[in-house]
């Protein structure tokens, strides 16, 4: 059975990363094994566990997780301009998470009232974020000279 398959359809409009609105036939009330199955479909990640929840992560960074604040939300890591954007376009699905935590991007998915095309946005802008801070900090090391040895 393919993600959303027995919920209910409806006419939601979204926008895009330009910023254009399109209008798509989308499904809603995504459970937490859907948004398990979204971030698991995103190259190089890995699911793992923490503060007694469940993770996924790219090179080791956390771009979403799954019950939190509890079993029914989710939470992607997003930049604050991303996170501004989908909280306006849809502020029943997408709330920005407590204190400096959600001031820095991390933003809760109510999974209930969520739809695929815009939880699976939201993760490809996580995931792009994460992996490209940490391929930034890969290359960095990379290059730089290596640390001389202390003669003793």
């Amino acid at each position: 059975m393919s993600i959303g398959a027995t919920r209910l359809k409806h006419w939601i409009g979204s926008r895009n990363r330009l910023g254009a609105i399109s209008w798509m036939r989308e499904w809603t009330g995504m459970t937490a094994d859907d948004f398990r199955k979204l971030a698991l479909a995103l190259p190089e990640t890995e699911e793992r566990g923490h503060m007694d929840h469940p993770d996924f992560r790219v090179h080791g960074k956390i771009f979403a997780t799954l019950g939190y604040p509890n079993d029914e939300w989710g939470m992607v890591k997003i930049a604050p301009d991303d996170q501004l954007a989908l909280v306006a376009a849809e502020p029943d699905v997408f709330v920005p998470a407590k204190g400096k935590w959600g001031e820095h991007g991390a933003t809760c998915v109510r999974l209930e009232l969520a739809g695929v095309p815009a939880v699976r946005e939201a993760m490809v802008l996580a995931r792009d974020l994460i992996g490209a801070t940490t391929s930034l900090a890969a290359r960095s090391r990379a290059t730089s000279s290596p640390r001389k040895r202390r003669q003793a």
